[in-house]
């Protein structure tokens, strides 16, 4: 089981671009293949990694690695997903720092862009889609007008006030909405 948390959590830590955002996808895959947990848990901890300090990768592999095989599990994905961007930094601050202006590596990196931008929307509309669209896997009308009261705040906010509501706000707002339909 050791292995298995290692080598999957490192895989998926080696071929992630965008962050914790364009992980999720591959984070998901890899759980639901292997029972780890189910759709519906795997939001929940999505979640909770969110609303968490520290970056979500490192949060959901620290908590699927708990669930799987208790406190090492979660030391060795945590191990795991953070290896990889540790030795890709240790390389490019070693070898490739002169590199970053070069117009190849520019050209590779404005490409990487827009692929990085689909990943990350397709994460989203993905949770939207499953959370609150009827028919595939919705909880109830409460997924959408939670959904729904959000972006609306979040629109009003950027009209009216010129800037983009603080995420610390909105997790605020989401957990009492949350509290308001949900229930305590």
């Amino acid at each position: 089981m050791y292995l298995k948390l290692f080598w999957d959590f490192f895989r998926v830590s080696c071929f992630t671009f965008g962050g914790a955002y364009g992980a999720i996808p591959l984070i998901r895959d890899m759980v639901l293949r292997n029972g780890w947990l189910t759709e519906a848990h795997l939001s929940d901890m999505i979640a909770v990694s969110e609303s968490t300090p520290g970056p979500i990768m490192v949060n959901l592999a620290t908590y699927i690695g708990s669930h799987q095989a208790g406190f090492l599990g979660s030391l060795i994905a945590t191990t795991a997903v953070v290896l990889p961007a540790y030795l890709v930094i240790m390389l490019v601050m070693g070898i490739l720092k002169n590199a970053i202006d070069h117009p190849g590596v520019q050209a590779v990196l404005w490409g990487l862009k827009p692929c990085v931008t689909g990943i990350v929307l397709a994460t989203g509309l993905t949770m939207v889609i499953r959370n609150c669209l009827p028919g595939l896997q919705i909880t109830g009308w409460q997924d959408i007008l939670v959904t729904l009261v959000l972006a609306g705040i979040m629109a009003l906010w950027q009209l009216l006030r010129k800037k983009k509501l603080s995420p610390i706000a909105l997790i605020c707002l989401a957990g009492i909405l949350g509290i308001a339909v949900y229930g305590w």
